[in-house]
């Protein structure tokens, strides 16, 4: 039985494998641009030109290249038996989602969506290891 645990943010997955045979740990990074946007400039006049903020645009890229990086975490988990995802903030829930959107076969597979914050990769295979011999 092939039991798979991912920590994952936008900035990397850290995905660990644990099978009969023993442990494989592997990093993926996600190539999604931190989008840091600014306000519109403008000037002293009233009513004069003034730079506008597409937010929308950001948003539509991000969405773009957060897809793509879950297509490559998929590539990498799409063998598991049991499949636990852990992060801080929003990204595992996405991830969850575009499993559940997409990738049905893999999506019955996961048993755990837990909050946690960020880890070390030490910390990262203690706590997948650890959720796995509880989970029995």
């Amino acid at each position: 039985m092939k039991k798979i645990g991912i920590w994952m943010d936008k900035r990397e997955a850290l995905i660990l494998h644990i099978t009969e045979n023993g442990e494989h740990f592997e990093t993926i990074p996600s190539e999604v641009d931190s989008f840091r946007i600014h306000g519109g400039s403008g000037t002293r006049l009233k009513g004069g030109p003034q730079d506008v903020v597409h937010d929308s645009k950001y948003l539509a890229l991000e969405k773009k290249q957060l897809r793509s990086y879950f297509k490559n975490i998929v590539a990498h988990t799409e063998d598991a038996d049991q499949l636990a995802l852990f992060g801080p903030a929003e990204t595992a829930e996405k991830f969850r989602k575009e499993l559940k959107e997409r990738y049905e076969k893999l999506s019955s597979k996961v048993v755990a969506l837990k909050t946690v914050d960020s880890m070390t990769e030490n910390q990262t295979k203690a706590l997948i290891r650890d959720f796995f011999k509880e989970y029995r």
